[in-house]
């Protein structure tokens, strides 16, 4: 009689290591959440038997909106004072860096109404330091060049008016394309600004814009007629 062999034992398989470190993060994640739901528990639990302690935070959260929304509107007040008297002398503008210049015409045509206005100045600009929207529905793209001598300084030329012609309509889409500068600009410079439909706001016109309270647009000629009306309107 032969004898049977007896059956062979199957090898249990142990678990892979990628699988046990996916057990012991399974593991780690069940003690984490049980320990947070413990803590949340505990904490809704304190706080139902010490309510007027959440009844506090609550009121000091309104005040906290409060006094944040009437902050923000006492600043918009003042703001909006600021803009309303803004001034500058001549002297002011002369002892401006060019970039604070830039900021200068932004803020008075900010304070004319155009509450889009922004100051795009830097490199590549080409050739526009100052968008703005009038109320009027305009828009307005300002070139600006800022002589630290004043009127002592070199004089705005014919290439300059050319930069603004080339770019102001058919890359920013103006309306009324001004140079302003607080020197002096040349004759041959405001015959093509004339010829160009271009606008000049030399030393002189700048000083009377920046001191008073008038628009830009009352102290130029030719402005092009109002757009249809705006959300600026």
């Amino acid at each position: 009689m032969t004898r049977r062999r007896p059956p062979a034992r199957r090898r249990t398989r142990r678990p892979s290591k990628r699988q046990q470190q996916k057990d012991a993060q399974l593991m780690v994640f069940a003690v984490v959440a049980a320990a947070a739901i413990g803590l949340a528990v505990m904490v809704v639990n304190w706080l139902l038997a010490h309510w007027w302690v959440l009844l506090i935070a609550l009121v000091l959260a309104v005040l906290a909106g409060i006094g944040w929304l009437s902050n923000r509107r006492q600043q918009a007040r003042w703001e909006a004072v600021r803009a309303h008297g803004l001034r500058y002398g001549l002297s002011q503008l002369d002892a401006l860096h060019y970039a604070k210049f830039e900021e200068a015409v932004r803020d008075l045509m900010r304070r004319d109404g155009c509450q889009d206005a922004q100051r795009v100045g830097g490199g590549g600009d080409l050739g526009a330091d100052v968008k703005a929207t009038d109320p009027l529905g305009r828009r307005w793209v300002i070139q600006c060049k800022h002589r630290r001598n004043g009127a002592r300084g070199s004089a705005v030329g014919t290439p300059d008016l050319q930069v603004l012609n080339g770019t102001a309509r058919p890359v920013h889409g103006a309306d009324v394309a001004v140079i302003v500068t607080n020197g002096r600009v040349t004759g041959p410079a405001v015959t093509f600004a004339k010829q160009q439909r271009l606008h000049v706001v030399d030393r002189q016109t700048l000083a009377v814009w920046a001191s008073g309270s008038r628009p830009l647009w009352e102290l130029l000629r030719a402005v092009p007629p109002p757009r249809r009306p705006t959300s600026l309107s």
